[in-house]
């Protein structure tokens, strides 16, 4: 009988039993079957409707162009037909294609990046010219891009797009927005809007505002953060190699193809906010511009032009809508004189170093005023030039600078009260105070009214240079025509005539 029973308690117990044991694993087969076969179906309908066009042109529908540049990109360079592409930052989106084929010839195909770096530039440009199809690259080569993609971009860029290898294209099938993508195609060619095409893709020019005042506003904001970029500057060698690894493997692979790179031409302001409050980059940046064109030269498939110093363009704010960014009628300008090969801008062994001197030159001397019209400044101190940091025009064309620079020069000495933003310099038995905001100044004790107030710019506070000099008993000439505003202080009774500046 407890035999009997023990047989009974064991056919009860389902862990015990075989046959719900083979269930178990075949349902387990099943599901792992029709797991397997909806993956598989997925990536079959990811790969015919192909909103990206990665793999082909879809035929039965219009996919709509997509504007993450990253994911559109690998596909337009596989699937579709040209001869030249376009590589770089934003500052090459407002290109039109058309226009480049007018200039360079052949059929363009723009593949920028917004905020793209060295290494994603290199990725896209690898991708088409393994085509075959490349006969020329048109490369817009920002300083700022010749560095790596961060750690938090490095992860959300696409790599399994640019790879090659058809193991990692789960990202792309199983992918929720490839079905986002899609239904926006749909619904376009349901809607009957009009049809994206290549000419205005990733041009932004019509879709922001461009004008001095903008520049203007972004200067004074520019001076502030380019303190904290200046801390951590890549050093003059990693830049060196980031162009070993990215850019010149790419010329030693395909001799065949022309390469037209160009420094895109930022304002002047852009430059003035690196050379004041970020020298490091800027002084980087004059070594890097000679050292690529030495790099280019030893290729004969290679040009480069340079657009940085063209005071017609820089200076002209009004074809900006920030510090850097100008709009598509430059590009036009760009794409023209690369076509013309025109020698006011390619680069060679006989100009670099003049071009750079230039650039510098414009770095030192430029000024804006608040609305944004641009000067050229010069200050002579007992007739030795005395170097410009931050610097802005106020007022009735009035030059200031950083109240403890002025000090410097002038021999006085200074105090900051940061509680009330208020500065006062001391030389002899004068002193001239100021605060942030205020038109109202004391000097020696007595008020007196000031043509703008000081104000703070890249962590210093702006005085007018004329008017603290005069009142701490200097003699101060000035020149104020045409583009230059020249300043010369003295400390003898006569002056002196201002040296003309370059």
């Amino acid at each position: 009988m407890m035999m009997l029973a023990s047989r009974l308690q064991n056919n009860n117990n389902p862990r015990k039993s075989p046959g719900n044991h083979t269930k178990s694993k075949r349902f387990i087969g099943y599901f792992l079957l029709f797991f397997s076969l909806l993956a598989l179906l997925t990536a079959l309908i990811t790969a015919f409707i192909d909103p990206l066009q990665f793999y082909h042109r879809p035929s039965w529908y219009t996919p709509l162009l997509s504007e993450e540049e990253r994911y559109q990109n690998p596909g337009l360079a596989k699937n579709y037909d040209y001869d030249n592409i376009i590589i770089g930052t934003s500052m090459t989106e407002n290109f039109l294609p058309s226009q480049v084929d007018a200039s360079l010839g052949g059929t363009t195909l723009k593949l920028s990046m917004e905020g793209s770096t060295v290494d994603e530039h290199y990725k896209i440009a690898k991708l088409a010219l393994e085509t075959g199809k490349v006969k020329q690259v048109l490369w817009g080569l920002d300083y700022f891009s010749l560095k790596l993609a961060t750690a938090e971009d490095e992860e959300d860029f696409p790599d399994y797009l640019y790879d090659g290898k058809l193991w990692t294209d789960y990202k792309y099938w199983f992918n929720s927005s490839v079905f986002k993508q899609l239904i926006s195609s749909i619904k376009n060619n349901l809607s009957g809007e009009a049809k994206q095409d290549l000419e205005y893709l990733y041009n932004w020019n019509n879709k922001v505002v461009f004008g001095k005042q903008y520049v203007a506003e972004s200067y004074l904001m520019a001076c502030d953060k380019e303190l904290d970029y200046g801390t951590n500057e890549e050093s003059i060698e990693q830049i060196k190699g980031y162009f070993n690894t990215y850019i010149r493997p790419l010329l030693e692979e395909y001799p065949d193809v022309q390469f037209s790179f160009y420094y895109p031409p930022y304002s002047v302001m852009r430059q003035v906010a690196w050379f004041a409050s970020n020298p490091v980059r800027f002084n980087n940046q004059l070594v890097m511009r000679q050292w690529i064109f030495e790099q280019f030269e030893q290729f004969p498939n290679v040009k480069l032009y340079d657009f940085q110093a063209e005071a017609d363009w820089t200076f002209n704010l009004d074809l900006y809508k920030d510090l850097s960014h100008h709009n598509g009628e430059v590009n036009t300008w760009i794409a023209e004189a690369i076509g013309q090969d025109n020698s006011k801008y390619r680069v060679t062994s006989s100009n670099i170093k003049a071009l750079n001197s230039s650039l510098e030159s414009q770095a030192e001397s430029a000024v804006m005023d608040n609305n944004g019209k641009v000067y050229r400044s010069s200050v002579q101190v007992n007739g030795l030039p005395l170097a410009l940091n931050i610097r802005l025009v106020q007022g009735n064309k009035e030059l200031w600078l950083p109240a403890k620079d002025i000090g410097t020069a002038l021999g006085a000495s200074i105090t900051w009260d940061a509680a009330t933003k208020t500065v006062s310099l001391t030389s002899a038995e004068n002193t001239v105070t100021m605060t942030v905001g205020s038109v109202k100044a004391l000097v020696n004790g007595k008020a007196l009214t000031i043509d703008a107030a000081p104000l703070l710019a890249g962590g210093k506070v702006l005085v007018p240079l004329a008017f603290v000099a005069e009142q701490l008993g200097w003699n101060v000439s000035s020149e104020k025509e045409g583009e230059w505003l020249r300043y010369n202080l003295s400390t003898s009774d006569n002056a002196g005539t201002l040296k003309n500046q370059p």
